[in-house]
């Protein structure tokens, strides 16, 4: 989420065309041609943070400015050329960090939740404990996740840490509760 990635088409020959069709999950298709015969581009149904990027070298390339969690789907490319034409095809998987936030519950337990993150966040504690994570889906595809501490003796520090680990990063917080 809010990367601007840019997919490119591979060129063989002289292009002619170019036409990229986009699939989100959520929302309908959208499409962008490109004619290099009289250099013109048309669009349907795109949103205004998907657009063309032209690159030496490359076919008329795709760039997403501040990707959304919406824009998650499949891209594909086309390219009509004197070599004939060619179909390259992505498959845009968007990754969202949840949103760590680390308190005391009402006993004086520790509590740590990952919240909104996709996919769902895994959580650990530092020192190791007993613990439980309960997930919450979200209708946009996030989780939240929440766990807490339970220490497995009785001689552990009052300062616990959570660990949580997702592919967009890796964060931990403290507390002494």
């Amino acid at each position: 989420v809010g990367k601007s990635p840019v997919l490119d088409c591979p060129i063989k020959g002289q292009i002619s065309m170019v036409k990229w069709t986009i699939t989100p999950k959520a929302g309908g298709p959208c499409t962008l041609v490109y004619r290099t015969d009289t250099n013109m581009t048309h669009r349907t149904n795109c949103s205004d943070n998907i657009d063309w990027k032209f690159i030496a070298g490359l076919a008329a390339a795709l760039e997403i400015q501040q990707v959304e969690l919406a824009q998650e789907g499949n891209y594909s490319c086309e390219v009509a050329s004197t070599d004939g034409n060619f179909f390259t095809m992505y498959h845009l998987t968007v990754l969202a960090p949840p949103r760590l936030s680390l308190y005391c519950d009402e006993r004086g337990s520790p509590v740590c939740e990952a919240a909104a993150g996709k996919p769902a966040a895994q959580l650990s504690w530092v020192p190791e404990s007993i613990f439980s994570a309960e997930e919450t889906g979200h209708h946009n595809g996030t989780v939240t996740v929440l766990s807490k501490f339970t220490a497995c003796s009785t001689n552990v520090t009052n300062v616990t840490r959570c660990v949580v680990s997702h592919p967009a990063g890796n964060w931990s917080q403290s507390i002494a509760c």
